[in-house]
């Protein structure tokens, strides 16, 4: 069984057409994961809605699929839409249970958003409380005096509460100190 062994071993890439069955693994427990926080029940397949993952992999420009990687044991999944636009939005982000509370996050976000620097925006929701708490250190680290935080109304979804938004830029610098994490 692959186990996490140090930062070192990390690696993020764009995911390929042959890393799609991977990412659909990674996306089912992102949306089972998810599933706590939304409600959503899965279709009768047992899969869950994948517009976003289908996007990413339709060879539509604006998007883009990363995969994390801990030597060859995929520990992590990231989508980014609106790449063309003035503000990026790293759509989805999951890293699996096991590598989390390693800095593993934080190191893949930090990649990612260097490879597209500018400003960014990410939603979720407040009762996720280990993505309040991750979002929050993300922003810190990478923009410190450069992120702001609002609620925003869910589109097209009255019942659920808003999303909670961090924005942030990383026009200057993403390469600034961390902290572990």
């Amino acid at each position: 069984m692959p186990s996490y062994n140090d930062e070192s071993d990390i690696l993020i890439h764009p995911a390929s057409h042959a890393d799609r069955p991977v990412a659909e693994r990674l996306w089912l427990m992102f949306r089972h994961e998810m599933s706590e926080f939304t409600g959503a029940l899965p279709k009768s397949d047992g899969t869950f809605r994948s517009e976003r993952l289908q996007s990413a992999f339709g060879g539509d420009p604006d998007w883009a699929a990363y995969l994390v990687m801990s030597g060859d044991a995929p520990v992590g999944l990231a989508l980014v839409r609106s790449l063309s636009a003035p503000t990026r939005v790293l759509n989805s982000f999951f890293i699996v249970r096991g590598a989390r509370q390693r800095g593993i996050g934080l190191r893949a976000v930090r990649e990612i958003v260097s490879l597209h620097p500018g400003r960014w925006e990410v939603a979720f929701q407040d009762a996720n409380t280990t993505a309040v708490r991750f979002w929050r250190h993300v922003a810190r680290q990478l923009a410190p005096d450069a992120w702001t935080e609002e609620r925003r109304s869910v589109a097209q979804r009255p019942e659920l509460p808003p999303d909670v938004w961090i924005s942030f830029d990383t026009s200057a610098d993403v390469n600034c100190p961390s902290e572990a994490g």
